[in-house]
């Protein structure tokens, strides 16, 4: 086992990880930029270097940066957890150059399923149902609108390299083709470095469902059942749960022997995701593997009790999976709010700034993965993701319920958060029914504002009021102090 592994990541997945390293009595490397140099997860590491700079090209993108900080470390292993490098091919193939362990899949690997329609070549050819479209990318406005036309409208553009809904368009008609293309080929190039995108038959309100996997290096592969994912905004999920509600015994058997199909035939090795789309039929069709650690990964580890950062380690370490298909079952249901620094009201466009005031939800099955503290700033130059709720129950009413509860117990103040329209989507008709898609929160927000209580301005007052006694100045400096009493504090220019 490693002695030592590099977090080469920043935030609330930074600190997830070093937790279970603690766990193990792994020792943990940080890496942080200018701007994170306060941020909870260099606090959490028993080590922690400075990269320089702030934007992501120059600090957790820099590979000569993060490889030099592992071998100033002697860090053995480096888990890049997920976004930044994570599934950058490039890294992976320069950690194995170096004698590094990368904590996830081969190079070779993620390359191959990095490239959207190599990997559905790879699948078609493996057996696994693929959406009717391209199989060769292309950067030909002209051939793009061609194949367009032959698959039939609607269709959805998409990048061949990227994901996280860059170079992603739907497109209805002919007549919005070729800007579309034009559109998406420009925002690849700029986002992954190439302008080569390709055309699918576009499903309409489909549901998104995918399935976790773990593979050691003998071959053995292993599912850990499904998790629902079609509530998003801007092609990004913002709530998961498990089991899913769409999904019949049949049908779940059905993904979850496509996804091992799939796994098998890209010769995967370590945790990944078998990504899926269901259509109104019940068909489901092959969208994309994600090579890395998922956000929303702990509703599986709540309903299967199976630590998956864990689970990475081991399999990167060359032990085998000791777990047997029959070992896995599902035991409750468990649903995760992802917590943004956003503003719902504007198209969740991003909201950097100080945190002044936090407060967790707890009680039995509450679990909350954050970065967050009283203080901690929240930089306009990463993505704003500030905490993941999660909350299991024995059903999924009863998730449902403590999900609400948590909800109104999650408090945090000095940046917008989406936690007031999360809420109302966990307590809406269509989300108790199961009968949300990918499209529900494009149709929800329409029409949807919060609502402010008289006990909210009580708690805003509160905050202010808790911020300000907690600042001072000191020689031309403010500084935060306990908002309790203390004598310490009382006792006017007393020194020990």
């Amino acid at each position: 086992m490693f002695d030592t592994i590099l977090v080469a990541n920043r935030g609330e997945i930074a600190v997830r990880i070093m937790a279970t390293c603690r766990e193990m009595g792994i020792r943990t490397v940080g890496v942080y930029s200018d701007v994170d140099r306060h941020a909870l997860h260099v606090i959490e590491a028993d080590r922690a270097v400075a990269l320089g700079g702030s934007n992501p090209a120059e600090t957790y993108l820099d590979i000569d940066k993060i490889i030099a900080a592992a071998r100033a470390e002697g860090a053995q292993a480096i888990h890049p957890g997920y976004g930044f490098l994570a599934e950058n091919a490039q890294f992976a193939r320069r950690c194995e150059q170096e004698g590094i362990v990368f904590i996830g899949p081969p190079s070779d690997v993620i390359r191959d399923l990095g490239d959207k329609t190599l990997a559905r070549r790879v699948m078609h050819a493996g057996g696994v149902p693929v959406i009717p479209g391209m199989m060769e990318p292309s950067s030909d406005i002209r051939e793009l609108v061609q194949k367009a036309e032959e698959i039939g409208f609607p269709v959805m553009v998409k990048s061949a390299k990227g994901g996280g809904g860059k170079g992603m368009r739907v497109v209805e008609t002919p007549q919005a083709c070729a800007e579309a293309c034009e559109a998406a080929s420009r925002e690849s190039m700029n986002a992954f470095g190439s302008a080569d995108i390709y055309v699918e038959k576009y499903l309409r309100s489909p549901r998104h469902v995918e399935v976790q996997v773990l593979a050691d290096a003998s071959g053995k592969v292993l599912h850990l059942y499904e998790r629902e994912c079609s509530i998003q905004r801007r092609h990004q999920k913002i709530i998961e749960e498990t089991p899913s509600p769409s999904l019949t015994p049949p049908v779940r058997r059905s993904i979850c022997e496509a996804a091992l199909a799939a796994a098998r035939a890209a010769g995967y090795v370590n945790a990944g995701t078998v990504e899926f789309l269901l259509d109104e039929e019940g068909g489901f069709y092959f969208l994309e593997v994600n090579t890395r650690l998922q956000v929303e990964h702990p509703v599986t580890e709540m309903v299967t009790g199976v630590d998956i950062v864990r689970r990475q380690i081991e399999i990167a370490a060359g032990m085998p999976l000791d777990l047997d298909q029959d070992d896995i079952v599902q035991r409750g249901h468990a649903i995760e709010c992802r917590i943004y620094a956003e503003d719902p009201m504007n198209s969740f466009m991003p909201c950097p700034g100080k945190v002044v005031f936090v407060q967790e939800p707890k009680g039995p099955g509450i679990r909350v993965d954050s970065c967050l503290y009283p203080g901690c700033t929240v930089p306009m130059e990463y993505d704003p993701i500030l905490a993941k709720l999660v909350v299991h129950a024995e059903t999924r009413d009863a998730c449902i319920q403590r999900a609400m509860r948590a909800l109104r117990e999650f408090a945090v103040m000095g940046v917008l958060t989406p936690i007031p329209f999360l809420a109302d989507v966990i307590a809406s008709e269509a989300f108790r029914r199961g009968e949300t898609t990918t499209d529900f929160v494009d149709d929800f927000i329409e029409g949807w504002t919060p609502d402010v209580s008289g006990a909210d301005i009580v708690a805003l007052a509160a905050a202010i009021h808790l911020s300000l006694s907690r600042e001072r100045t000191v020689d031309g400096h403010v500084v935060h102090t306990p908002a309790e009493y203390s004598p310490w504090l009382s006792l006017k220019g007393f020194r020990p």
